[in-house]
């Protein structure tokens, strides 16, 4: 009930506002025999209108009856003539001091002429300017949301304030780029738009446990005007995920009459969730027979089992225990899971193994049935105590084969071997006799597998991506390839060659390798505006006989380095320097443009983003330079004392880690304006040549960017859907653009998507941690050969 009646009670309040401001307007248009409107912040003594003129009063009239503004509350703002009748403005009028947010913004002047008494009223509308950039009330503001969230939940944000009103107030707000949010306006009237918090798609904290993010407000001046707040969203966790055991099979051995406190095994389970929701706790299962919760125990926090009870080989040769894990959630996910125990029975005489005869090392190609030692068991027992089995532990391919002589037994091949698997074997023999209790004595023999040239090499990685900074050193290792073969001794040995081109251009011309090592050497000096990328394969063999071999992919990026100076477009430049004149009006006002210096850079990224300061200038107090753009305004009019000519000398240079320059003299000329007028007659015309020359070579150039663009779409397809192993370089050229124009390169590596930015990055570009120098790495969205070509066909 009481936010209803907030509610109720913040309409009414609108309501009269309304009511008010159209009272307002009502009043003026009814009561205004004269209405003038002013900019706000304009000099004092600027001239609102001549009320007198307007009223159709002579100069004499003013004399003789007297002309004045009746005092009130407004009269500060603005004084008449009362010779003249000529309204000026008294002070510097601030908008949103006088008026807040009330549209239009009208001062109210009664004015009075006596003798006899006349009364006429004077409105004066002051106007907005984009004087005000949007504000947030915090620089940071933090939201928690549960990873449970669906998507489309909204989250309402802090709105920006902007003073000023109508187009120059707030008309938009961004977003940085994620792929879990977006930003949704509300607009609320009276120039006020609320931002919400969208959710794209369902969070995972066990992915992303933070995300941050800028929303910026943007206000409708020009130029713009905006404010920026810093946004975190701390995804909570939620019981999502259930234990999940280390082994996916336990099993144990132990003997009978075992001690009390014996460990048997130690089972473990990790829970990815966070807090109570990941802390993991044992227990037996809900099935498991009262008789084991007697023989054992199992530690609820660190999953000990232990003995608990006597063990009896008689009772039971084997235990199988069902045990949980189960998390502290507020609703626990709990995993079930077996453990295998095996009792080893006990006696008081152990049969004894001999080795009668054994061949130490067997070939991993031998086949199944080959014989590895010979064996014979005794017992020093009789009767049925004395009577001995004999066996082979699990886990090895070996069989014992009884032989046709009693106690005789031939330790045979079962399956067939692997030495790159297991190169040793330790085989368990196990003779147990049959009596109460009985004996089991054990014997292991260690048989070596030896190698055959089974194997083909592998490299250690495929394909191979590298990144090579331009400028290299001929003849240095720029990179290296590994090979592997898991056999041994010459069956190992791997040497490396290049796959001959059949295409004709051999990557031997710029490359060399190390057939013993696999090191590439660079033959030539890599120049990344002429080569940005190519690719060529490796054969790796190896020494057995026959001879095995397998082939690689190489791809080679080549990255920026700072090696171009900027070059100066405007004015016109000449080993790296230029000079300009330009003639302006004396009576220009303050933020008169002079001019603009242009350039550009062949360089990519901040090797290529350029900035622009006065590293020279006559006088400081005339002229302002935008270290952005390049544009040169008036700070302020001229005035008599100002020189007729100044001279700006502007340093324009890149952002590399060793920073290159160029240096451009603006010669200004102040003349009067009748003679600027001329000027800039021959100037306009001169300027609509250059314009047309301009916009002929900004066409070409985009035009050839659109292509190669194309093209290096077509040749990634190309290399993403192709299982050929031809070699094929790719030689990516770029067309060089000047200082406010920007393009990039987009290609993969493994399961990674790469761009390479350049000439210039926009101010508002992130680089992501981890990347290479101008390399940004983009979200994977790898798609089928078939979804490619449709969205070629559809392009």
């Amino acid at each position: 009930m009481e936010q209803r009646g907030q509610r109720r009670s913040r309409r009414e309040r609108h309501c009269w506002f309304a009511i008010m401001v159209v009272l307002d307007v009502l009043w003026s248009g009814a009561l205004a025999h004269i209405r003038y409107s002013i900019s706000e912040e304009v000099e004092e003594g600027t001239v609102v209108g001549n009320i007198a003129k307007d009223l159709g009063l002579d100069k004499s009239v003013l004399r003789d009856r007297g002309y004045r503004i009746v005092a009130g509350s407004t009269e500060p703002l603005f004084q008449v003539n009362q010779n003249d009748g000529i309204l000026h403005v008294k002070r510097r009028i601030d908008r949103e001091e006088v008026c807040e947010r009330t549209s239009p913004c009208l001062i109210q002047l009664k004015t009075v002429l006596e003798n006899p008494l006349e009364i006429h009223y004077v409105a004066v509308e002051i106007l907005d300017i984009n004087d005000h950039a949007p504000v947030f009330p915090e620089s940071e503001k933090r939201l928690e949301i549960f990873e449970s969230a669906l998507a489309g939940a909204k989250f309402q944000l802090q709105a920006a304030r902007d003073p000023d009103v109508g187009l120059f107030s707030i008309q938009q707000y961004k977003l940085s780029h994620s792929e879990y949010f977006r930003v949704e306006v509300k607009d609320r009237g009276a120039d006020r738009k609320v931002p919400f918090l969208v959710l794209q798609k369902q969070l995972d904290r066990e992915t992303t446990g933070r995300h941050k993010l800028r929303l910026t407000a943007v206000d409708g001046g020009k130029p713009v005007k905006s404010g920026d707040i810093d946004i975190i969203v701390d995804v909570l966790d939620v019981n999502d995920n259930s234990p999940v055991f280390n082994e996916e099979l336990y099993s144990a051995t132990l003997q009978e009459n075992a001690p009390l406190g014996t460990l048997v095994i130690r089972v473990n389970a990790n829970d990815l969730d966070y807090g109570a929701n990941g802390d993991v706790t044992y227990s037996f299962g809900n099935e498991v027979d009262s008789t084991l919760m007697e023989l054992f125990s199992i530690d609820p926090e660190t999953g000990t089992i232990q003995v608990t009870g006597p063990i009896d080989f008689e009772k039971s040769k084997s235990y199988e225990i069902d045990i949980k894990a189960s998390d502290r959630g507020h609703v626990p996910l709990t995993t079930a899971k077996s453990v295998m125990i095996t009792i080893i029975d006990v006696n008081d005489n152990a049969p004894e193994i001999e080795v009668t005869s054994f061949s130490s090392s067997i070939k991993e190609d031998s086949k199944i049935g080959t014989t590895v030692a010979l064996i014979s068991v005794s017992d020093l027992d009789s009767g049925i105590n004395g009577k001995v089995i004999c066996t082979i532990k699990e886990g090895v391919p070996f069989n014992l084969s009884p032989s046709l002589q009693e106690n005789m037994y031939a330790v045979v091949t079962s399956k067939q071997l692997d030495r790159e698997n297991i190169s040793q074997y330790y085989v368990t023999i196990t003779a147990k006799d049959t009596g109460d209790p009985s004996f089991v004595t054990e014997k292991t023999i260690s048989v070596i597998i030896s190698d055959v040239n089974d194997n083909r090499p592998e490299f250690l990685s495929s394909p191979y991506t590298f990144y090579i900074t331009e400028n290299n050193s001929p003849a240095a290792s720029v990179f290296s390839i590994k090979a592997s073969d898991r056999d041994e001794n010459d069956n190992s040995l791997v040497s490396y060659h290049f796959v001959r081109d059949v295409s004709g251009d051999k990557v031997s011309s710029f490359l060399n390798i190390n057939s013993e090592n696999g090191d590439i050497m660079a033959l030539k000096r890599f120049d990344f505006e002429t080569l940005k990328s190519f690719q060529f394969y490796v054969v790796a063999s190896d020494s057995g006989t026959p001879s095995l071999s397998s082939n690689v992919t190489v791809n080679v990026f080549i990255l920026d380095q700072n090696d171009n100076a900027p070059v100066i477009l405007y004015p016109e430049s000449s080993n790296g320097s230029a000079e300009g004149v330009e003639e302006i009006p004396r009576n220009v006002n303050a933020g008169y443009v002079v001019t603009k210096v242009r350039a550009y850079d062949a360089d990519i990224g901040y090797n290529g983003w350029l900035l622009f300061s006065l590293q020279e200038v006559t006088e400081h107090s005339l002229f302002t330079l935008d270290r952005y753009t390049g544009q040169i305004k008036t700070l302020r009019p001229f005035t008599e004392t100002d020189e007729a000519e100044h001279k700006l000398v502007i340093l324009v240079k890149d952002n590399g880690n060793v920073s290159l320059s160029a240096t451009a003299t603006v010669i200004v000329k102040v003349v009067e304006p009748k003679e600027a007028f001329a000027a800039s007659d021959v100037k306009s015309s001169t300027k609509a040549d250059e314009d047309t020359n301009v916009t002929f070579y900004l066409m070409i150039t985009l035009g050839s960017v659109s292509a190669l663009f194309l093209i290096s779409i077509i040749v990634l397809i190309a290399m993403q859907c192709s299982n050929s192993t031809d070699y094929t370089s790719k030689y990516l050229q770029e067309a060089n653009y000047d200082g406010t124009l920007c393009h990039s390169i987009q290609y993969r590596s493994g399961d990674k998507r790469y761009m390479l930015v350049g000439p210039r990055m926009s101010i508002g570009s992130t680089i992501v941690p981890g990347s290479h120098a101008n390399t940004l790495m983009l979200p994977d969205r790898r798609r089928t050969c078939e979804e490619v070509r449709c969205l070629m066909c559809k392009l």
